[in-house]
Order: structure tokens, then sequence, then C-alpha cells
């Protein structure tokens, strides 16, 4: 049997997509990203955070920090440091930062970026502005949602780096924007699907990091399976209760990029947020649990300003309770979530 290629090597058979795309952010998920266009597109634009991480993937064919045995042929790739450039070349950027740097990266574009779409894979809030990435694009920059698009999972990096089979989802206004995203995005190992919930979908693929922190907890503290379930189950309603609060829209939460995203982030070992929570649960404090970990847990920055939000909203949310308690409040996590499992059915 033929060993399998790990490298990105262009389909000589394929007609490649002509769409000028461009990806910001040198991340695991940014570098999944990557991968997924260049099956589709002649050259993809990737701005990357400093001019190390652009000379080690030049060099080396690699992103040297993330994703280490994607090996990408240069042919296909512009590297750039400047966002200015980046936007500049491309009718198609995928913001993939995470959501506490995006505001700093965002910030120094001042080109032309009228009728370009912006497509969030940021799983987070701006911290800068307290709200949602989409918010942030039509507050700061006048970029309305017809410009816009949301990347839902379920869909972990380290699994595109290997091309096991991956679904996304990906929200628009607009149906033609949709068709490019799909166009874009569908190959052997991802399969996409298109919805018109863009904030339903952003803040689910947020609520899900704080869920998947409090299974982490869980986990940490010894609960089992059985509890584990039982918590998803009512994490699953907890974010229906919360998407219906903010932004009544026809959805079924139970369908892939709500639920599935929650199971996936709760369960799996790739789950930098379930990782998280089970170093808190395992005894290290909340600083030293982040302070331990070489990648962002977006749950815990997004933690505060969903649990004021619900507080604002006078919505009845236990798990959201017990992991802001635990995240902000320095409580012990045994205890809290002992009380909790007397909440849970």
């Amino acid at each position: 049997m033929a060993k399998k290629k790990t490298n990105t090597e262009p389909n000589p058979k394929k007609n490649k997509n002509e769409v000028a795309v461009g990806v910001v952010g040198s991340g695991s998920f940014a570098t999944a990203i990557v991968k997924m266009l260049v099956e589709n597109c002649k050259v993809v634009h990737w701005c990357v955070r400093s001019e190390y991480v652009k000379g080690a993937i030049e060099q080396r064919g690699h992103n040297p920090s993330y994703l280490t045995a994607v090996n990408f042929n240069l042919k296909n790739l512009k590297l750039t440091t400047d966002i200015n450039e980046l936007v500049s070349a491309c009718d198609i950027i995928v913001l993939a930062t995470p959501s506490i740097y995006l505001s700093d990266t965002m910030d120094k574009m001042n080109c032309e970026y009228k009728d370009k779409i912006f497509v969030s894979a940021i799983k987070g809030i701006i911290p800068k502005v307290n709200d949602v990435v989409a918010h942030y694009l039509r507050d700061e920059f006048k970029i309305g949602f017809r410009n816009q698009a949301v990347i839902a999972g379920p869909c972990h990096a380290e699994e595109v780096a290997m091309e096991r089979l991956s679904y996304l989802t990906v929200a628009t206004v607009e149906d033609e924007t949709s068709q490019k995203l799909l166009d874009i995005f569908n190959s052997d190992f991802i399969k996409m699907h298109s919805s018109k919930d863009i904030l339903g979908n952003e803040y689910s693929a947020i609520l899900k990091n704080i869920f998947a922190i409090g299974a982490g907890i869980a986990s940490g503290l010894g609960y089992g399976d059985n509890f584990t379930a039982v918590f998803v189950s009512n994490a699953i309603r907890e974010m229906e209760t919360f998407l219906e609060a903010i932004y009544e829209a026809p959805r079924d939460v139970n369908e892939s990029a709500y639920l599935g995203d929650l199971l996936v982030t709760a369960y799996s070992l790739f789950s930098r947020n379930r990782s998280l929570g089970n170093l808190i649960g395992k005894g290290y404090t909340v600083k030293s649990a982040i302070q331990s970990m070489n990648m962002v847990a977006e749950g815990y920055y997004a933690a505060d300003s969903i649990y004021k939000t619900a507080k604002q909203k006078n919505l009845e949310l236990p798990i959201i309770d017990t992991i802001y308690g635990i995240l902000y409040e320095g409580k012990n996590a045994e205890k809290q979530f002992k009380k909790l499992t007397t909440k849970l059915n």
C-alpha cells in the first residue's frame, strides 16, 4: 500500500480556483485553514504575525510552531506580515487570529476594503469592545453583515492536518457569498454546509469553549463519562437559552455547528479549552493553568463577557455561573461542581 502524502501538493488534474483569498493569523487553526484553501485555490495569501514565522515557512515549507507536519508547496503561498498588503490583494479575507489579538491586527488596516468579504474563523470575544467579531467589524470598520461570514465547526486543526474527514458550516447573509466559500473550502476531507445564522453560529462557538472548560474541570476532578453526558446535555440547553435571548432566529441547536461543535470541544483531547479545565480540576490555579499552555484557550476570556450578558438578561445558566465563579471569583472547583450536580438533570 502506498504511503499517504502528508504535504499539500498541487493537484495537476484539478482546476484551481482563481479567487483572491487570504488568511490572517499563524496559529494552528489559521494553518489548518491555509491547508484547506490550497486544495482549491491557485494561490493563498497568508499574513503571519512576524518576520521570523514568515522566514521559517519560506525556508522550511511549514509553520515552525503549529501543525509542523503540514508541508506547503511555496508556489501556492504568498506570505506577508502586512495586513494591508494582504487585504489589498484579496477579495476574501479569513480572520483566524485568537480573539484577544484581533484588534491589534485590525487597527493596522488602513487600506481600501469596501466590497471585500471578511470571514471570521475566530471563536471568542474581542476584549477591546467586549463583543463578538461580527459586531466589532460592523461597528469599528463599518463592514456590514452582507460582507461578513462566520465559519463554525466541529473541526479540530489537528485532524485537518491529518486529512481526517471534517465538517464546517459557513454562515452568510448572501447566497452568492456562501457559494464562493463552499467552492474554495470543499475538498475530499472537508465537507461544507451553509447557514444564515451568523450571530448564532458565532455565539455558539464561543459558548462551547466555556462549556468545554467545565467538561475538563469535571474530568480533572474525577467525574466520569456518565456525568459528562449529563453535563453536555444541560450545556446544549443552556446554549439554546442564551442564543434565543441574544438573537432569535430559525435554528436547530442539534445541528453540527452547535451540538456537534460542543461535543468535539468537550470530549476531544485536542481541545485546548478542555485541557485548561482539566488542569484546574487537578488542582492548578487558574493563572498557572493558563501559563502552562502554549495556545490560547478562548473560553477563559469569553466566560467573563458571557456571564455578564446572561446576568443582564436575567438568564438562569447554572453551568455558566459555576465556570465563571471558578475562573474569575477564585471559588473552589470541587465545591462548585458538587453544588452544580444538584442543578443538572
